[in-house]
């Protein structure tokens, strides 16, 4: 968990944010919000908002009344409390790539498989840069459907200590997910008084919320467990092509899914998501780390601020279709503006790749290295007498070097940002080494990483109860 104290990078004027706050008022009031599960059709209906069907429109005041409810902070628990967490404030707690169906390892791209899947979750878990075991960091396809996200939960807790992202397939998936954590936890007390997951609700942007998605954060919600209520905009597909409008349509879909969430369980945690880029006009393809969506990314963290509301936003997100340049600087595109903007909660901070269809082995290596100098960049200098090292001056004097004096000998091992993957050795030696670039270098790193890989130790009692767990809900799953 990085604490980022540097200073915000703001761009919205005061006038600009009324302007939008305008915005979002209008849409879920003139034209509301669709939530297809008519529990919570009901919820509002109940609290005195108007319902046609399953389209709500929204008094603004009440929005802004049920948002302010939710907890600016709020601490997540892991099965190792020294990996615990705190969502809000100065706090930045990155996980890696979420939901990708294949996987490219070097040259290969192909479907992802449980194995893939545990073998992400190991480098989560060995990666200090990441706080969180993440969730479904890849689609394993060759587990049945209706189990899959049992395999997944499972590994995620037995390979990991670090907090992990519950599945959002359905109600009972999302169930299965609360179950498991309190067999983890020592039941459901235990994970209510502290959350131990959180969960990625998507909004079916335009202004819909599905009903398997809203049975999942019906679940979560109840249970306490935060949830990340997260707009899916792709400018010039699932919103206007402007930023301002963008942001205003983000805006009243978040804020209604934060509202229902304090109907379901008032003051419940909750992360006011943002996933929001655009389109690429001449082919219709999505795409990431452009300028727009940094643009997009910087407003949305200074409105979360303006609202009083833990965020997501950001991550290393790349088109690229291999781990090349491409993939580096669109992932810094994207990565740069999530730590100017202070984002709490960083998901895909690792390993996505080709707009998010795939989790890479070597990307995610590349996105590690990102995270790790972008911590040095955004860690405040210290000035003292002792950093200005008159004495070494004195030592050196007129024309000298520094690579001696003692100054430099008591710190030279840790004053300068050792990269892990960056090679620093010159044209002869590279050669002699191999001749390999970043992708093959980042190959060699994760393989490694995996071969030196133990499992942290959890309690046989718990590991069995696990897998009576698991077994039972199989085979009444059909599985």
């Amino acid at each position: 968990m990085f604490v980022n104290t540097m200073p915000r990078y703001e761009i919205l004027s005061a006038d600009a944010i009324a302007m939008l706050d305008r915005g979002w008022r209008r849409i879920v009031s003139e034209i509301g919000i669709q939530f297809a599960k008519p529990e919570a059709v009901e919820l509002f209906a109940k609290a005195g908002q108007h319902t046609d069907g399953e389209v709500v429109r929204l008094d603004p005041e009440f929005v802004a009344e049920q948002v302010a409810k939710a907890p600016r902070e709020f601490d997540v628990q892991a099965r190792n409390p020294a990996r615990s967490v705190h969502i809000g404030g100065d706090r930045m707690v990155f996980s890696s790539v979420y939901g990708c169906p294949f996987v490219r390892e070097g040259e290969v791209r192909r479907d992802a498989t449980l194995a893939d899947f545990g073998k992400l979750a190991m480098l989560s878990q060995a990666c200090d840069e990441l706080d969180s075991a993440g969730g479904v960091i890849c689609e394993p396809n060759d587990a049945p459907l209706d189990s899959r996200h049992l395999d997944m939960i499972y590994a995620l807790a037995t390979l990991t200590d670090k907090f992990y992202m519950g599945n959002v397939v359905s109600g009972p998936n999302a169930a299965d997910t609360i179950a498991m954590t309190e067999i983890l936890f020592g039941g459901r007390e235990a994970i209510e008084r502290v959350p131990a997951t959180i969960s990625l609700i998507n909004c079916n942007s335009p202004l819909r919320w599905d009903d398997r998605m809203l049975d999942a954060q019906f679940e979560y919600n109840r249970a306490n467990q935060p949830v990340v209520l997260t707009p899916f905009l792709l400018m010039g597909a699932m919103s206007p092509v402007t930023i301002p409008a963008a942001l205003a349509q983000q805006l009243a879909e978040a804020l209604s899914g934060i509202a229902l969430a304090q109907l379901i369980r008032p003051g419940c945690p909750v992360i006011f998501g943002s996933f929001l880029s655009n389109i690429d006009m001449q082919s219709g393809s999505p795409s990431f780390g452009t300028p727009e969506s940094a643009l997009g990314l910087l407003c949305t963290g200074q409105l979360a601020r303006h609202y009083g509301l833990p965020f997501r936003t950001g991550g290393g997100l790349a088109s690229s279709q291999t781990a090349d340049a491409q993939a580096g600087y669109e992932a810094l595109m994207t990565l740069l503006p999530t730590f100017l903007a202070g984002t709490n909660f960083v998901l895909h901070a690792a390993g996505w790749l080709e707009g998010g269809l795939v989790s890479c082995y070597e990307k995610f290596i590349i996105d590690i290295e990102l995270l790790r100098m972008l911590r040095a960049e955004f860690t405040p200098l210290e000035i003292t007498e002792e950093s200005l090292a008159f004495g070494a001056h004195e030592e050196v004097g007129h024309g000298g070097h520094f690579l001696g004096a003692a100054h430099t000998m008591e710190r030279f091992r840790e004053c300068f940002y050792r990269p892990m993957l960056s090679s620093t050795a010159n044209f002869e030696r590279w050669l002699k080494l191999g001749g390999k670039d970043a992708a093959a270098r980042a190959g060699q790193i994760w393989r490694a990483k995996l071969e030196e890989f133990e499992p942290p130790p959890l309690d046989d009692a718990i590991r069995a109860e696990l897998d009576d767990f698991v077994a039972r809900r199989r085979h009444e799953l059909g599985d």
